[in-house]
């Protein structure tokens, strides 16, 4: 639109003639900078130059970042970073040639861009540690777009994005949260497809001690076998019921089950239809699901002796059990 109503603006003075007149009085206008007059038009003509230069390497760098993120010799991490690396690096460019052009030593701007470095790097410090640490994990290969991750705080997702300052992290619920870098490096990060997506989870449930065992495991292994999420080959990758523990009051089984690939992406879900599957499974053989509870045996002589004391007077009774 900009580049529209400046065409239309520049036709329109062409058409009444009056196009030379208007860049004759912007250049008649004249500033001191520095050592140097420059005109209003240069600085009309500079900021229009800076700002297409601008557009221009927007342009640039997005195209470049669409091309690396879709080569398959990169993976899409590192070509979204090399393309906003691209990306900043014509739009600096630009800037640097409308200064020129507008007459600005950019040779003394060594010195002002020194102390201004000095002067916001402990603003900076939180932008460069995520910067570096994104550069690390880029490194390592310990994370890349598309993985489904852990963090310690407790948020898993799949990786959308992996940016100079943060990583976009899509949820299940598709929400994008917007994590910064260096929360990767400096806790513990759970990556659960980095080599393989195929994963084993342990479904808890308990019975009523006297409910027999391999009558549990069969409907165990039904409720694996109804699930879709069940991975099983035949051999190692089979479900199994295990007794792990005698418990308090009830015997505690712990359903193994192998995952497909597209569970690893729904824990909370797969997780939630074998819980399903396994009560089930359960009511179907009539096996009961032991719930805490506290049977309490009285042993006493035939009478018991009840002590009332109120205030400093004390009566006794005799209380047939």
């Amino acid at each position: 639109k900009a580049i529209a109503y400046f065409a239309w603006a520049v036709t329109a003075l062409y058409i009444v003639g009056w196009l030379r007149p208007f860049t004759g009085w912007l250049n008649s206008v004249t500033f001191h900078l520095g050592e140097n007059d420059v005109s209003l038009l240069r600085i009309f003509v500079s900021l229009a130059l800076a700002w297409f230069a601008l557009w221009l390497g927007r342009l640039i760098g997005n195209v470049a970042q669409s091309q690396l993120r879709g080569s398959p010799d990169l993976p899409a991490s590192v070509g979204g970073l090399l393309g906003q690396s691209i990306k900043i690096g014509v739009m600096i460019v630009a800037v640097l040639i409308a200064l020129n052009f507008l007459g600005v030593n950019i040779a003394a701007l060594t010195f002002f861009s020194g102390a201004l470095g000095v002067g916001i790097g402990f603003g900076l410090q939180s932008v460069f540690s995520n910067f570096i640490s994104g550069v690390i994990i880029l490194m390592e290969k310990s994370l890349k777009v598309g993985d489904f991750i852990e963090l310690q705080s407790g948020l898993s997702g799949v990786v959308k994005e992996i940016n100079f300052r943060s990583t976009v992290v899509m949820t299940n619920d598709n929400i994008d949260i917007i994590v910064p870098n260096e929360a990767f490096i400096k806790a513990q990060l759970i990556n659960w497809t980095m080599t393989e997506a195929r994963r084993r989870i342990h479904v808890p449930f308990g019975v009523a001690y006297g409910t027999s065992k391999d009558l549990v495991e069969k409907a165990g292994l039904e409720a694996a076998k109804s699930v879709p999420w069940t991975y099983d080959d035949r051999g190692e990758h089979t479900p199994q019921v295990w007794l792990v523990k005698f418990g308090e009051f009830r015997l505690e089984f712990e359903l193994i089950v192998w995952l497909t690939d597209e569970a690893v992406l729904r824990p909370q879900k797969v997780m939630a239809d074998y819980v399903w599957a396994v009560h089930s499974a359960l009511d179907k053989h009539d096996v009961h699901i032991s719930m805490p509870q506290r049977d309490l045996h009285i042993k006493s002589p035939d009478t018991l002796s009840v002590r009332i004391e109120s205030g400093g007077a004390e009566k006794s009774g005799d209380q047939e059990s």
